[in-house]
């Protein structure tokens, strides 16, 4: 029963570390599941993926060394005794729990993924819907400013404007103020003035006057 010896110990092997890898992937599921961080940035999902495989590739070991087993506890002609049929069993009994084992942690490690995969993704659209909040903040702060410049430069000129007309209306009392001594202090000035206005008006009266004899004197003459 060499056979039986030399695969009971690779059985016994196998089993030991796929139980330590098992416990570290089952480790690496569980702190997946705590911590919802960026899994490529931490290199959790890395570390995920090369376990898996070890995990994978020892069950499938285990898995054959049980075959071997099994096809050996079906042996007629050299059948094994009681006590190498329970240990056969009981290496079976170990792969089917070791195989329950790590679907019941793949499912957990794929849910946690997931989960986290979603968190990234909801973060990361929340950002973005802040940096472009942030962005058309930032163009309405502008609008705002361009709109209260404006609103400056407008009144600064209606200042401007007001200031030039204050200046004019000084010069122009100004020029008021001087003629009106230039007009006092020469009294035949305003004699002369006065004459003039006279005469004009005189004059205005005579005109009318001719205006309406002539005109009276041209319907004498029609009718």
């Amino acid at each position: 029963m060499s056979t039986y010896d030399s695969l009971h110990r690779q059985c016994r092997t196998l089993e030991s570390l796929f139980d330590t890898k098992l416990t570290t992937y089952a480790r690496l599921a569980s702190s997946i599941t705590r911590n919802h961080d960026d899994l490529e940035a931490s290199g959790s999902s890395e570390r995920w993926r090369d376990l898996e495989s070890e995990v994978d590739e020892l069950l499938e070991k285990l898995q054959e060394i049980n075959d071997q087993l099994s096809a050996l506890s079906n042996d007629a002609e050299n059948p094994p005794s009681q006590s190498m049929l329970r240990a056969i069993q009981r290496h079976r009994e170990v792969y089917l729990d070791y195989a329950r084992e790590l679907r019941r942690t793949k499912g957990n490690v794929k849910a946690a993924l997931d989960q986290a995969n979603l968190l990234n993704g909801v973060r990361n659209d929340i950002d973005a819907y802040k940096s472009s909040a942030a962005d058309s903040l930032l163009a309405e702060r502008g609008h705002i400013d361009s709109s209260h410049r404006m609103t400056d430069d407008m009144i600064s000129q209606a200042y401007e404007t007001r200031a030039e007309f204050a200046r004019q209306r000084t010069t122009i009392s100004g020029i008021n103020a001087r003629m009106q001594g230039v007009l006092s202090s020469m009294p035949g000035i305003n004699s002369l003035l006065s004459m003039i206005k006279t005469r004009r008006r005189r004059d205005a009266v005579i005109v009318g006057c001719v205006i309406g004899l002539c005109t009276v004197l041209l319907f004498m003459y029609i009718f």
